[in-house]
C-alpha cells in the first residue's frame, strides 16, 4: 500500500496498533456503498472509462456479498476495511480496482463511511423511540384513571395517575427523538470528494456523489470535511441523554417491582431468577438498562477527549473513534429494545398504587387549596393550617380525612363539612385539569395529541 515511500514493513507492533479492520469492518456497507457512488461519479465525469467504473461498480457487489455471507477473509496487514476491500476487489477485476482510489484519499472514504453508519445509527434510535413512545402510550391510555403516589425526593407528595406518569416519559423521550432528528439534520453533509485535506485537481462532480448518498449536499471545507468528528459527538450525547431517561425509568421499575412497593409486575420475559433462593424475581433486565448509561457516558467522554487537542485536519488519534460510536450505539439499542419490551409487558398493581396514594398526608396541598378557594386565606396562611393539621393527624397515627370536623376547625373555625370532598385521592387527581397536569381527561387528550404525532 504504502509504495516506494517505504524500503521495511511495519514492526509486529506497529501492525497491531495500526491496524482497524477488526472493528471498522462493521462498515464494510457503508464503504462499498461509498465506493460504488464514487465509481459511478468517475465514470460519469469522464476520469475513468465506463467500462472500468461497471467493473468496479459490480465487482464490489461481488465483494460485499462474500462480506454478507461471511466468506470474506479479513487481513490485518491491509489495516482498515477500505485496503481490504479494495484489495480483494483487484483481484477479482484487475487493474480498473486500482482506478477506483482516483479523486480521493482514506480521509474522506472513512469520514464517508463513518457518517453514513452513524446516519443508520440515528434512524434505528428514532425507530426504537417511536417503538418506546407507542407501548408507553398503550400504558398510558389503558391507566389514564389508576391513582398513584406522586413523589418528590421520594417521598409521596401528591396523588398522579398512572397514565400521567407514563406520559412523563412520553415527553422525555419525545426530546430524545428531537435531538437526534435535529442532529442528523446537521450532520448529513459528504465528506466525498475533500480528498486528503485541501480537495482534488481531478474535476470531480461532489453533487452527483452527495445525492447518490442521500446526503444533502457535499461539504464546504475539505480541511472541515476530513476533521470533523462533530456528528459521532453529537449522536453520542443523545445517546447519553436518552440512555439516562431509560436508566431514571429503569430506576423506577426496580423499585417499583420490589416487594415493599409491589407497584407493578414485570413479565417473566424480563426477569430472572436466583441460584439460591428459588423465591427471587429479579428485574434484571432494568437493571442492565440502568447499568447501560455508564457505557455510554463513558463513550462520549472518551471520544470528546480524544478530540480535544487535535489540529486540523485529520490525526491517526480519530482512529479511536469508532469504537467508541460502535460501543454506544449497541448500547442504546439493546436498551431502547429491551425498555420497549419491558413497558408492554408490565402490569400495574392497581390496588397497591391506590393504597401508596393515600399515604403520607398526599392530599394536604388539595386541603390548603380548599382553603384558599373556599375561605379566602393567603396561601401561606392556608399552608400553616394545613401543616397545623398534618401534625395533628401525625401525632394521632392517622390520615387527614380521618381527623374529624371539630379537630378541622382547630386549625381554622371557618372550615366545614365540605372540606372531605377534597381529601380523597380521585378527588384529587379529577381537580388537577389544567392543561400538562394529572387528571383523567388531560391524560386522555395528551395520549390522543401523541398518537396522532406518531401516526
Amino acid at each position: 500500500m504504502w509504495g516506494g515511500r517505504f524500503a521495511a514493513g511495519p514492526d509486529a507492533i506497529m501492525e497491531a496498533i495500526n491496524a482497524s479492520i477488526d472493528f471498522d469492518k462493521r462498515m464494510a456497507r457503508q464503504d462499498i456503498e461509498g465506493s460504488r457512488a464514487h465509481a459511478a461519479m468517475l465514470a460519469a465525469c469522464g476520469i475513468i472509462t465506463s467500462s472500468d467504473g461497471e467493473a468496479i461498480r459490480e465487482g464490489l457487489l461481488t465483494v460485499l456479498s462474500e462480506i454478507e455471507a461471511g466468506e470474506f477473509t479479513f487481513s490485518k496487514e491491509l489495516e482498515d476495511i477500505h485496503m481490504n476491500v479494495e484489495s480483494r476487489l483487484k483481484d477479482l477485476i484487475g487493474e480498473p480496482a486500482g482506478r477506483l482510489h482516483t479523486g480521493r484519499s482514506r480521509n474522506d472514504q472513512v469520514a464517508t463511511d463513518f457518517k453514513l453508519w452513524t446516519r443508520d445509527q440515528f434512524d434505528g434510535a428514532i425507530d426504537g423511540l417511536d417503538a418506546l413512545m407507542g407501548a408507553l402510550l398503550g400504558q398510558a391510555e389503558a391507566g389514564a384513571d389508576i391513582v398513584m403516589p406522586g413523589f418528590t425526593h421520594l417521598q409521596v407528595a401528591q396523588p398522579v395517575t398512572w397514565g400521567h406518569h407514563m406520559m412523563a416519559y412520553v415527553e422525555m423521550f419525545a426530546r430524545d427523538k428531537s435531538r437526534m432528528q435535529d442532529a442528523r439534520v446537521r450532520m448529513n453533509e459528504s465528506p466525498l470528494g475533500a480528498a486528503a485535506l485541501a480537495g482534488t485537481a481531478y474535476p470531480i462532480d461532489r453533487d452527483m456523489t452527495a445525492k447518490a448518498l442521500g446526503f444533502d449536499r457535499p461539504s464546504a471545507n475539505s480541511l472541515d470535511a476530513v476533521s470533523d468528528r462533530d456528528f459521532a459527538l453529537e449522536f453520542l450525547s443523545c445517546a447519553s441523554i436518552c440512555a439516562t431517561h431509560l436508566s431514571r425509568f429503569a430506576e423506577e421499575l426496580v423499585i417499583w417491582s420490589s416487594a415493599q412497593f409491589r407497584f407493578v409486575v414485570l413479565s417473566d420475559r424480563f426477569s430472572t431468577g436466583s441460584s439460591i433462593m428459588p423465591q427471587k424475581k429479579n428485574p434484571d433486565a432494568a437493571e442492565l438498562i440502568r447499568a447501560k448509561v455508564g457505557r455510554i457516558n463513558g463513550s462520549l467522554v472518551a471520544l470528546l477527549t480524544i478530540m480535544k487537542g487535535l489540529p486540523l485536519a485529520y490525526s491517526k488519534d480519530m482512529q479511536e473513534d469508532k469504537e467508541q460510536v460502535f460501543d454506544a450505539a449497541d448500547s442504546l439499542m439493546l436498551a431502547l429494545a429491551a425498555m420497549t419490551g419491558m413497558v408492554g409487558d408490565m402490569k400495574p398493581n392497581v390496588d397497591s398504587l391506590r393504597e401508596s396514594a393515600a399515604m403520607g398526608f398526599s392530599t394536604a396541598t388539595d386541603l390548603a387549596d380548599w382553603l384558599v378557594r373556599e375561605l379566602g386565606l393567603p396561601f401561606r396562611d392556608a399552608h400553616h393550617a394545613t401543616g397545623a393539621l398534618v401534625k395533628m393527624a401525625e401525632d394521632k397515627g392517622c390520615d387527614l380525612p380521618e381527623l374529624s370536623l371539630k379537630e378541622m376547625q382547630s386549625a381554622h373555625p371557618e372550615i366545614n363539612q365540605s372540606v372531605y370532598s377534597v381529601l380523597g385521592v380521585d378527588n384529587s387527581v379529577a381537580s388537577r385539569a389544567s392543561y400538562g397536569g394529572t387528571a383523567p381527561d388531560q391524560v386522555r387528550e395528551q395520549v390522543a395529541r401523541w398518537n396522532g404525532k406518531l401516526k
